[in-house]
């Protein structure tokens, strides 16, 4: 996005974390004290490179004078990390790292996916099972529920 020019621009960084699943691309944008001060989620309709493109064209046009650092996880983030450039970090990975150290009291996570559930254990070891068979219950199912429901994902119950 932009290159450091001198000491006084590590004031202006903001941290994104890109998410690009495999029906949505979400985007958080966090402050120097890791305060949460930007987050959106597009449907992207199977045009995951436009829809990356277009959330974080809209980052530079709302933070215009700020610098980035940049994430990228989810099923569709390996080729976009590709075409901008920049690290792929897998999204079991990326989980179960911001658990460690955000929540590391933590003994499971759960993590609806698009096409598939992730459970990752904490315990003595790290142990991480995911269902790879069928997508029931995972969020293509849940998304398809609300649409055929005519609401959204947050006021199924």
């Amino acid at each position: 996005m932009k290159n450091f020019n001198d000491g006084n621009d590590i004031n202006n960084i903001l941290h994104v974390g890109l998410d690009v699943g495999s029906t949505t691309v979400k985007i958080i944008v966090m402050d120097k004290n890791k305060n949460t001060i930007y987050k959106d989620y597009q449907r992207h309709f199977s045009d995951t490179k436009n829809t990356v493109c277009k959330v974080l064209e809209d980052l530079l046009v709302k933070y215009p004078s700020n610098y980035f650092t940049l994430a990228l996880t989810g099923s569709g983030a390996m080729s976009a990390a590709k075409f901008l450039g920049v690290n792929f970090i897998q999204e079991v990975v990326s989980c179960k790292r911001s658990v460690e150290k955000y929540i590391p009291k933590t003994d499971v996570v759960i993590e609806l996916g698009g096409e598939d559930a992730k459970i990752i254990y904490f315990d003595q070891s790290i142990e991480q099972r995911m269902n790879g068979t069928c997508a029931g219950g995972t969020g293509a199912f849940l998304d398809q529920m609300a649409s055929l429901l005519h609401t959204d994902t947050a006021r199924l119950k």
